[in-house]
């Protein structure tokens, strides 16, 4: 981890070369275990889902099973549900908050809905505690035609055959700390570029898409966290993470456009969530459950409009 401003692999103002690749993904550890954490709560759920594994991650010497949850009493008839977590693999609520969901609310939508979740995109990153996978990708910026990045390329192929039908698509993520200390600095150093310093939002908040925005929907699941934990203020500046704040607790992006998995389906009703572990305002509990309460309110909307 770094705290200056020169990271510590590679040339300021030079992009990295293989060389520099391979230097960081060699300090890159196991931190935790997806199979413990991850893939033994799947199997505690499996009595009460259709678990399916849509792809598997070859990365020398590990292996990771790709694995979706998927409602039992599935319905043709019935529009589609999906909440993610995990794309970004030290982002731990996202993939917890996830599991949650499904365990304490996916049955609740039975003969209304179909529900799918996809507990944790990136395990590699999950049990590395990082946001990049072992080439040094971000796959927050590659879910598109031709992927290099192999998580984004099974997620897209598994949502391929039911991607116009879903009509709410709900991505769990985190904003943290190491954000500004570690993640950042290595984007700017990996691309040769200089590292401007910014801000760590205190709080939950949501980037929707500049597209198709539908700003209900989002007020919609920030009044329900709201219950859960606070809301992210916008800079002196009115913007948050650099996005203009369009309504509390919501900025937009063109989640298309950038490769963002909000945007790998039809959907009419899609959005990122960003809750902030670090918070001194904020416990671990409060992460997990304000992700459920997102999760639940965008389903709530979906039906209900």
């Amino acid at each position: 981890m770094t705290t200056g401003t020169f990271y510590p692999i590679g040339t300021p103002g030079q992009p990295w070369g293989q060389a520099e690749k391979t230097e960081w993904l060699s300090r890159q550890r196991k931190q935790r275990s997806h199979a413990d954490e991850v893939l033994a709560v799947i199997e505690r759920l499996r009595p009460r889902f259709e678990v399916e594994q849509y792809g598997q991650l070859d990365y020398a010497p590990d292996s990771y099973p790709l694995v979706a949850l998927k409602s039992r009493d599935w319905n043709s008839a019935l529009p589609v549900m999906l909440v993610t977590g995990g794309v970004h693999g030290y982002e731990t609520s996202g993939v917890h908050g996830a599991l949650r969901f499904a365990d304490r609310h996916a049955a609740d939508y039975a003969g209304r809905a179909n529900v799918i979740v996809v507990p944790c995109v990136s395990p590699w990153g999950y049990e590395r505690i990082h946001r990049w996978n072992p080439q040094a990708l971000d796959p927050n910026r590659n879910f598109r035609v031709d992927s290099p990045a192999p998580e984004c390329a099974a997620l897209l192929r598994f949502v391929a055959p039911f991607r116009d039908r879903v009509a709410m698509h709900i991505d769990l993520h985190e904003t943290t700390d190491t954000d500004e200390t570690e993640f950042r600095p290595a984007l700017a150093a990996r691309d040769g570029k200089p590292f401007e310093p910014g801000t760590i939002p205190d709080g939950f908040y949501l980037c929707g898409d500049s597209a198709r925005p539908e700003p209900e929907f989002q007020q919609a699941i920030i009044a329900a966290v709201a219950k859960v934990t606070h809301i992210a203020p916008a800079d002196p500046d009115g913007t948050i993470i650099g996005s203009p704040v369009v309504a509390p607790g919501v900025i937009n992006y063109a989640v298309e456009e950038l490769g963002l998995c909000a945007g790998i389906t039809a959907a009419r009703y899609r959005t990122t969530t960003e809750v902030y572990p670090d918070s001194p305002r904020a416990t671990p509990e409060q992460c997990n459950a304000a992700q459920v309460a997102a999760a639940c309110a965008a389903i709530e909307y979906a039906l209900a409009h």
